[in-house]
């Protein structure tokens, strides 16, 4: 419905995996698919593949296979180095005795060659970060291209993962599909918090105001955008001011939603599992006002629904902005990390238990990791997939091969020191060129242990405020759910039609084109065309997921 941010940077994913609540599943019915056509393993053998479990497997330790084997491997590229050449890809085969051949596209056309392999019938072996939506895991894993995992996990060949699922069985939950099947599996960030980059306060216009208390309600927030234009807060006598910036308020909305009680730009359950649809809201109505308010007194950019971020960044860089969204504060402000800029204290609005905030749920949304049926070595696979759910694993493709980019400072608590990179230049395109984990979503865990030593007073600030603004009011929108293609099929429906309606009026409310006392004829046009049916549909979705083990 609405773009969502992206990075290209591997640490930025590892902590702000995006979650899609509207990419409900093409999924079958439950109970509609025995497994005896896919080779479930839990019939005995391996999932995918006829006969008995390979014994040549180890269980456990390294090599995985004592004769060597190769396996192609499909996944998107993000230019940086060529798979064969990566460190991290050479250890693992060094360790596992697993050779790989890469069948990699660009990242922007990804998607399309994703499809059309899909399409043809000749398979790799491996789908790796690989973005596979609910309905994609659903379609291809009951016409038996994607095999069952669920067998080799609990069967004894992904022990790190599976320590993983019985430890957080939400996470199970959330990727077994209405036929019991498991066909992808997630990346895993625990200590994610992250649903969208935050907001920013532009540091030296609150020093240049004597701030030394952030806004906490709208009312003060309303009051400090009016101080930044009035009272020259960038000390060069022209009255350039942008108060709050934007680019088409896809980088404000989920941020801002909170502060009217909303946990999600689309669909959220409330404490109590309520469904809701946010833009038929009470509180969504609070956020237009608002908003509309900050427009009219030229509060609110007026370049935001046709400026490109580029051209945001070059207002932060030019020291105009007083409040923006970003990652981080300097890839807008420019300058090195810091703790000048402070992240955004969510606002309390005239809504009742306002703040909110909708926080990462601690996986990805979309599968990043399935074998096809045509891997003749499924239990390989699925160990070597493993290793990068433990410890050892997670941190050789995170951060790279010990004393290359690091080394332990004392290895029995894990502590690291960094090292200098080689031949100078950025550390993370260096480590680019070391491990695929560097702007795509791989399979794998990110553990805290991994970075112990290693963080930077930066890292330290980013999680002081995550600790003090946002843990304290967070909650996880939606679970990923499934849903049954007749639910799927109508929701597509009503969706194709609401969506860009509701974005059109969005802007047309905030910029005075609608006046506000047109919300309830806007209110009534949503219901026809459906938005009473979602939340049925996702009430039912949740509940079901609420219900399962």
């Amino acid at each position: 419905m609405w773009t969502k941010p992206r990075t290209n940077l591997s640490k930025l994913l590892t902590t702000a995996i995006g979650m899609s609540l509207l990419a409900g599943s093409l999924a079958a019915c439950s109970g509609t698919n025995s497994g005896a056509d896919n080779g479930s393993a839990g019939q005995g053998g391996s999932a995918g593949n006829a006969g008995a479990a390979d014994s040549a497997v180890a269980k456990e330790g390294m090599p995985i296979v004592q004769e060597p084997i190769t396996l192609s491997l499909m996944a998107p590229d993000v230019g940086h180095a060529k798979w064969e050449d990566m460190a991290v890809l050479k250890e693992m085969e060094k360790l596992t005795n697993i050779k790989l051949t890469f069948q990699n596209a660009p990242q922007d056309s990804f998607e399309t060659k994703k499809n059309l392999v899909f399409a043809s019938g000749s398979y790799p072996d491996i789908f790796y970060a690989a973005d596979l939506k609910p309905a994609e895991q659903v379609t291809y894993g009951s016409q038996g291209v994607l095999i069952p995992l669920e067998g080799l996990i609990d069967g004894g060949y992904a022990p790190n993962l599976k320590k993983i699922l019985d430890e957080n069985p939400q996470i199970r939950k959330n990727i077994t599909t209405p036929d019991g099947h498991i066909y992808a599996l997630p990346n895993v960030d625990l200590t994610a918090v992250w649903y969208r980059s935050p907001m920013w306060y532009n540091g030296s216009f609150l020093k240049k105001l004597g701030v030394s208390e952030l806004p906490k309600t709208t009312d003060e927030f309303y009051a400090y955008l009016k101080r930044v234009k009035a009272e020259d807060a960038n000390g060069n006598g022209k009255a350039d001011e942008i108060p709050l910036t934007s680019t088409k308020l896809d980088d404000l909305r989920m941020f801002f939603f909170g502060f009217w009680g909303m946990y999600d730009e689309v669909i959220y359950a409330d404490k109590d599992g309520k469904v809701h649809y946010s833009p038929q809201e009470e509180g969504y109505k609070g956020y237009l006002t608002f908003m509309n308010k900050l427009w009219s007194e030229e509060l609110l950019d007026h370049e935001t629904f046709s400026q490109t971020d580029e051209q945001k960044k070059a207002k932060g860089k030019n020291n105009q902005v007083a409040v923006f969204n970003d990652y981080y504060p300097y890839f807008t402000m420019g300058g090195e990390p810091s703790r000048e800029h402070p992240m955004m204290q969510p606002l309390q609005s005239e809504i009742a238990g306002t703040p909110v905030y909708g926080k990462h749920p601690g996986q990805s949304a979309n599968g990043v990791f399935a074998i096809s049926k045509t891997n003749p070595n499924p239990e390989a696979t699925m160990r070597w997939a493993d290793y990068q759910y433990g410890y050892e694993g997670s941190l050789l493709f995170s951060q790279g091969p010990e004393n290359v980019l690091w080394k332990y400072s004392d290895k029995a608590t894990l502590t690291k020191e960094p090292l200098e990179v080689p031949g100078g230049g950025s550390r993370d395109d260096y480590k680019g060129t070391l491990t695929p984990n560097y702007g795509i979503l791989p399979p794998g865990v990110n553990l805290p242990e991994n970075n112990k030593g290693l963080q930077s007073d930066f890292d330290a600030f980013i999680a002081e405020e995550n600790e003090k603004k946002l843990v304290p009011i967070g909650k996880i929108p939606f679970p990923n759910v499934f849903l049954t293609p007749e639910e799927q099929s109508e929701v597509t429906a009503m969706l194709s039609d609401m969506n860009p309606y509701v974005e059109q009026m969005e802007a047309k409310f905030i910029t005075g084109q609608e006046p506000l006392s047109g919300w309830d004829k806007y209110a009534a046009q949503l219901k026809k065309m459906g938005s009473d049916r979602i939340v049925e549909i996702y009430q039912a979705a949740y509940d079901r997921w609420n219900g399962s083990k």
